[in-house]
């Protein structure tokens, strides 16, 4: 059952004035990723064919992603009241796809799999809390909580069939590093870009990758704070096997900030 619904959101209490016009950008094109959740739903059907709790589970989730999609959709929609989610959906679906059909991970393994799919609920959980905190406009700002609380939930139910699938598989802690960071640098592919473009970009104009990259980036990575780093990366490292609190996590989370920062700043010169 989902725990919240679109209709519970306060839709009335809607701000126009508090609507951040550079945010805007930001939610158009995460609206269209989660709500492309139907898509990972099936591949992971495929790559777990014979574990019916997992699928089921897989199926649940795919149902909120689409749900935070559908409510983000609709933010953006009244902050924009020109702009046509659906429409920009469509185009987004048409060039951008991900394998579902495949029989195997991608990633080599089941294990493998679900660290992938905790790395991403890590960033998102991270992502939401950002914007949540960045926002002044209340309707924004509850939806991303909720959101930001849905990826945090969906992270353990990731981890603990992470772990399931540990035991059988034994994926060595190098392997287990090297597909967490491989996911990770996954953010600056296609999809998060094309969904900037699809969402921002008017019909007709070509898609470059690299500066729909800097455009979605340099605005995202504006939102963090070191906490939100700090607290991604212990559910990083809790992740791989490692210790999620302590001397390496502290260092770690700087170094990661200081990566952040200087990326944003060459995304601007971009």
């Amino acid at each position: 059952m989902k725990h919240w619904r679109i209709n519970d959101v306060a839709w009335h209490d809607f701000d126009p004035a508090r609507a951040d016009p550079g945010l805007l950008p930001l939610v158009k094109a995460a609206a269209m990723v989660e709500r492309n959740g139907e898509d990972y739903a099936r591949y992971l059907d495929n790559v777990f064919p014979d574990d019916p709790d997992f699928r089921a589970a897989a199926r649940q989730w795919a149902e909120e992603e689409v749900q935070h999609g559908e409510a983000l959709g609709r933010w953006a929609m009244l902050a924009d009241p020109g702009w046509d989610f659906a429409r920009a959906f469509a185009r987004y679906r048409e060039g951008y796809q991900i394998p579902i059909e495949a029989g195997a991970s991608v990633r080599g393994s089941r294990t493998g799999e679900l660290i992938a799919r905790c790395m991403v609920e890590t960033g998102t959980s991270s992502y939401y809390t950002a914007l949540a905190e960045a926002t002044e406009e209340p309707v924004l700002a509850a939806i991303c909580r909720l959101i930001a609380a849905d990826e945090y939930r969906h992270f353990k139910l990731f981890y603990d069939h992470m772990r399931r699938y540990l035991a059988r598989e034994r994926l060595s802690l190098p392997r287990r590093l090297r597909i967490a960071l491989g996911r990770i640098g996954e953010s600056e592919d296609d999809e998060l870009a094309f969904a900037y473009h699809c969402g921002n970009e008017p019909e007709g104009t070509p898609f470059e990758h690299r500066r729909c990259t800097a455009l979605y980036m340099g605005r995202a990575i504006a939102c963090y704070r070191f906490r939100h780093v700090e607290r991604g990366i212990g559910m990083v490292l809790k992740t791989i096997g490692l210790p999620p609190r302590g001397r390496f996590s502290d260092g770690a989370a700087r170094v990661i900030w200081w990566l952040l920062q200087r990326r944003r700043r060459s995304f601007a010169a971009i």
